[in-house]
């Protein structure tokens, strides 16, 4: 009877603690790439060099910080908050401990499978036909749960975090599924593991870009903007600056960001009018982007003067403010004639990782330091100085790391597209490679750095749980949910 007067941390901890351990794995992956192209013979070794080859080390840097790291600490926030807003315990909770280790499985199974060439070639779902319905099948059992939880809710209202985590939920169900039909080729005599896209040509490329923006658009924006919704009010204190508002960011952001997708295709063999769309709502997705930028930044009305001791707030709202600036860059960049020059550059990569780094990253960490203590009984972390020490490396890194590929990007796209009076190309294409060199290894001092943060972070996560012990706080229903 005791447990049932507690909430749920355990998975809630699992997946915590995870985030951390499967972060410092994807980044590291991710600076080992980035040194290969500094140093071309790195990992140049006899046997395995197939394996870790830039072309087969890329995606496995992707899947891990997007599925392994990110996920991980959106099972755990999810997990978290909607119980803690919901007013009620986990909603089968074996089902959950099945979806934490049927995601470290699914993992695990990447990182085998990604390095030994077993993928279907599909960016952000590289992963083969067998491992695609496994990952749908833990899908709907976090989908049970998460939205059980909020059927046995103990209060009337769903506070507008778990609108955006629900949403996620549905969306990425939908873009998994339908980007993943695929044909086995063992039931044609091939091989176990190979399969053939059910889509083909031009239609395959749409699909394939309506799945990977709106997993940028679903997995990395819409379920960070719940966690976000709810972390910083809590660490500010203070509450959400509009409510209309983020009931209003929220349908215009989920309506839009579905249509977008085609700009990853401008000046490809996808119909013009496809193109156009695509362009359009990128533009138009920046009102609703910049509304919930506003409205997070905007809780700090009155709390400013916590940010100078808060390094944890410090993560929040930096994060918010990394978010703001990709999603202006994002639209910017979906406009046909600024796509011309940045197409294909590095600039896409910095504007990649000023979201991915900037945004996902650090709302992800200032989040996981909230939660982790009060998983284990403590009111804070273990050394507030490597939180903040913790936030200066990152930050530093991040800005290291973007400035570097914007830079870079623009003297490549300017490069490529410099011609003679002739019209002859006035630079080879290995011309800007060898330009790209400085910029490269700045990319990768930057990238370890923020590498160093993680690290750093978990020495004190160790340190936290050591000094600490498992704890799952007492459900508090309020009167007025009694009437």
């Amino acid at each position: 009877m005791q447990s049932q007067a507690t909430y749920n941390y355990k998975v809630v901890r699992q997946f915590a603690i995870m985030t951390v351990v499967w972060g410092i794995v994807g980044m590291l992956v991710g600076v080992i790439i980035a040194a290969q192209l500094v140093f071309p013979d790195l990992l140049n070794l006899p046997v395995v060099n197939e394996f870790l080859s830039f072309g087969r080390l890329r995606p496995l840097h992707t899947n891990a910080v997007i599925f392994a790291f990110g996920g991980c600490a959106l099972f755990a926030t999810s997990f978290y908050v909607v119980q803690r807003t919901c007013q009620t315990r986990l909603f089968a909770p074996g089902l959950a401990t099945v979806v934490f280790w049927g995601w470290q499985l699914i993992i695990v199974a990447a990182a085998v499978s990604l390095p030994a060439g077993n993928t279907t070639g599909k960016e952000y779902a590289e992963l083969n036909w067998i491992v695609d319905i496994v990952i749908t099948l833990v899908w709907v059992l976090y989908a049970i749960v998460f939205f059980g939880t909020l059927a046995i809710r103990k209060v009337s209202h769903i506070y507008v975090a778990n609108w955006f985590y629900g949403a996620f939920i549905i969306a990425v169900a939908l873009l998994h599924i339908f980007n993943s039909f695929e044909i086995p080729l063992v039931f044609f005599g091939g091989a176990l593991l190979d399969s053939y896209s059910f889509y083909a040509g031009v239609q395959d490329a749409m699909v394939q870009w309506w799945y990977g923006h709106n997993a940028v658009g679903f997995f990395l924006t819409a379920a960070f903007l719940g966690m976000m919704y709810y972390f910083v009010p809590k660490q500010a204190d203070r509450p959400v600056y509009s409510y209309r508002l983020s009931v209003v960011h929220f349908w215009a952001l989920i309506f839009t960001y579905m249509w977008a997708g085609p700009h990853h295709l401008h000046y490809t063999a996808l119909p013009d009018w496809a193109q156009s769309v695509g362009m359009v709502f990128s533009l138009i997705l920046l009102a609703p982007s910049w509304g919930g930028m506003i409205n997070g930044i905007m809780t700090l009305s009155g709390a400013w003067h916590k940010l100078r001791t808060d390094p944890v707030l410090k993560f929040l709202i930096t994060s918010l403010s990394f978010y703001g600036m990709s999603t202006f860059e994002g639209p910017m960049m979906s406009i046909k004639s600024v796509n011309a020059l940045s197409h294909y550059t590095d600039w896409t990569i910095g504007h990649v990782h000023s979201g991915a780094l900037g945004w996902v990253a650090m709302v992800a960490v200032g989040s996981i330091y909230f939660l982790l203590p009060r998983l284990y009984g403590k009111t804070e972390m273990y050394s507030t100085k490597l939180i903040n020490t913790h936030f200066w490396v990152a930050t530093i890194g991040i800005v290291l790391y973007i400035a570097s590929m914007w830079i870079a990007g623009v003297m490549q796209g300017l490069m490529w597209r410099a011609t003679n009076p002739d019209g002859t190309l006035t630079y080879t294409f290995v011309e800007a490679v060898k330009a790209t060199y400085p910029f490269w290894t700045v990319r990768l001092v930057g990238g370890t750095l923020f590498l160093v943060g993680m690290v750093i972070m978990f020495y004190n996560v160790l340190k936290t749980i050591g000094s600490g012990k498992a704890y799952d706080a007492p459900v508090v229903v309020p009167a007025a949910a009694h009437a």
